[in-house]
C-alpha cells in the first residue's frame, strides 16, 4: 500500500451560522459544532484511506470562544498519525466576522477514526509520509501515547 502525504486528505469547510443553530444567547450550539467537526474529520480519514470510517472516539475537544449568529464558521481538519486501521485527526475551527474580516480560533478537538472493509470490519490504511519536522513530532507525540497504552 503506498504512503500518503498529511496534505493529500486535509479537507476545509465552511458553514454561515444561521439562526437555527444557535442557543437563546444567539451562539452556535456545541452540538451543532461537534457535528460539524466530526464530518470535517470523518472525510479527512475517508481521503486518506479511501474507505467508510467510524468515530471511534473524540479524543478531545475544546470550546474556547463563542460563535455568533451570522459568522462563518471554517473547520480545517487535517490527520496528525495513523495506525494499522486507525487515525487520529485534529480539526481547528475558526470564526470569520465578513462584515470585518476578524477571522479567530475557536474550538480544538482531535477525533480517532477506524477504516472498515465491506463487511465493516477494521481494514488497513496507508500509512502516512511525513514531510516536515512539525508532522513527525507530533506523528512521535501519538506514537508513544499508543506504546504507552500497550
Amino acid at each position: 500500500m503506498k504512503k500518503k502525504k498529511i496534505s493529500d486528505s486535509y479537507v476545509e469547510t465552511n458553514q454561515l451560522v444561521l439562526p437555527g443553530d444557535t442557543n437563546h444567547l444567539g451562539n452556535l450550539l456545541g452540538g451543532q459544532t461537534v457535528h460539524w467537526i466530526d464530518i470535517a474529520a470523518a472525510l479527512t480519514a475517508e481521503r486518506h484511506s479511501n474507505r467508510v470510517v467510524a468515530t471511534v472516539s473524540i479524543d478531545k475537544i475544546i470550546f474556547k470562544k463563542p460563535i455568533p449568529e451570522g459568522q462563518l464558521v471554517c473547520i480545517k481538519s487535517k490527520l496528525a498519525w495513523v495506525g494499522t486501521t486507525s487515525m487520529i485527526v485534529e480539526v481547528n475551527v475558526y470564526a470569520e466576522n465578513l462584515m470585518t474580516g476578524d477571522r479567530r480560533k475557536t474550538t480544538e478537538a482531535r477525533l480517532t477514526f477506524v477504516a472498515l472493509d465491506s463487511d465493516g470490519k477494521p481494514t488497513a490504511v496507508p500509512q502516512l509520509e511525513l514531510e516536515t519536522e512539525e508532522e513527525k513530532a507530533k506523528f512521535d507525540k501519538y506514537q508513544a501515547k499508543k506504546n504507552k497504552k500497550k
